[in-house]
């Protein structure tokens, strides 16, 4: 490919966008068929049929779900982008520098909605499918939302349009985000380099995200660059003393597709129809687990009841 050919591509990356997910469709499917046999031989508890299948089949769900809306985001963006505050000279689009700033600009905007949805119940309750696998393997990679839409996570993603960044760009790069995301839900990587530790999203930064020790809950948000986390104080490192336990605070113990994708969404409509007007809002925007008479838990009191805990040991 020569340097006009490059150039094109990026220009029409920039002004269409590249859906990179269907390219590497084919390889989730051979990486997964792989870790299976990797780990029928060197830990056969590491995938459980009925849960592979819920994941994949969540999956298939978002793919679809995805795709009615892609022409709703899209008239989103474009809207931002035909009454944007500035404007990216063409030039630029074909440029690797440019690329790589919308890159760390969308990874970031990755990390501040990853945290959101841990930190805010609306977001919870689409992002909370993700997590509740009690297995780690590369098909939970696939347990993904089909509630983003109408949740309005996306408006995490597309505000810079508004700046002047071209819709295309941005989905190309998210597209690229989201393929990374993939390979870090295994057991089979222990550890990566230590210089790759230190500044990329890895297996094990991963793996303490899905977590529900005390010590884990709410830590590594990264996308990409586990910069973020440790920048802003939400970085956890795994430890070999402390190993992950997966899945949610309460588990559902099921496997119903109905159940995974809509549980906490069910949750929320529950808590709103008995909490007294005054508390209602908080069952929507505080955080999971909180509620209006302190008989439930948030992470922060059951990690600060753990910190207790380990004070007095």
């Amino acid at each position: 490919m020569n340097a006009t050919m490059l150039s094109d591509f990026a220009t029409r990356a920039a002004t269409v966008g590249v859906d990179v997910v269907p390219f590497a469709v084919p390889f989730f499917i051979l990486t997964i068929v792989i870790e299976m046999v990797w780990a029928a031989r060197r830990d056969p508890t590491a995938y459980e049929p009925g849960d592979t299948l819920t994941s994949l089949a969540m999956g298939l769900g978002s793919t679809v779900a995805g795709a009615l809306v892609a022409g709703l985001i899209a008239l989103v963006m474009g809207w931002l982008y035909a009454h944007r505050v500035a404007t990216v000279p063409v030039l630029w689009w074909t440029q690797w520098w440019m690329w790589i700033a919308v890159f760390l600009l969308d990874d970031f905007n990755y990390y501040l909605f990853h945290r959101s949805a841990h930190r805010m119940r609306w977001f919870w309750a689409s992002h909370v499918n993700h997590h509740t696998s009690q297995h780690y393997n590369l098909s939970t990679a696939l347990r993904q939302t089909w509630t983003g839409f109408p949740a309005l996570s996306f408006a995490f993603r597309v505000w810079p349009a508004f700046i002047g960044v071209p819709p295309g760009m941005l989905l190309t790069v998210g597209g690229i985000n989201l393929v990374y995301q993939y390979w870090i839900h295994t057991e089979a990587i222990r550890r990566m380099p230590r210089w790759f530790e230190a500044v990329m999203n890895t297996p094990s930064h991963h793996r303490v995200h899905h977590a529900t020790n005390p010590r884990y809950l709410d830590r590594n948000f990264a996308g990409v660059f586990i910069v973020w986390d440790r920048l802003l104080g939400t970085y956890q490192p795994e430890r070999d003393d402390d190993p992950v336990r997966y899945g949610v605070v309460h588990q559902l113990g099921t496997f119903s597709l109905l159940t995974v994708a809509f549980h906490e969404w069910a949750s929320i409509a529950r808590d709103l129809w008995r909490a007294p007007w005054s508390a209602k809002l908080g069952y929507v925007v505080r955080p999971p687990g909180w509620s209006h008479d302190g008989t439930r838990d948030t992470s922060d009191m059951i990690r600060a009841r753990w910190l207790a805990g380990q004070e007095q040991v």
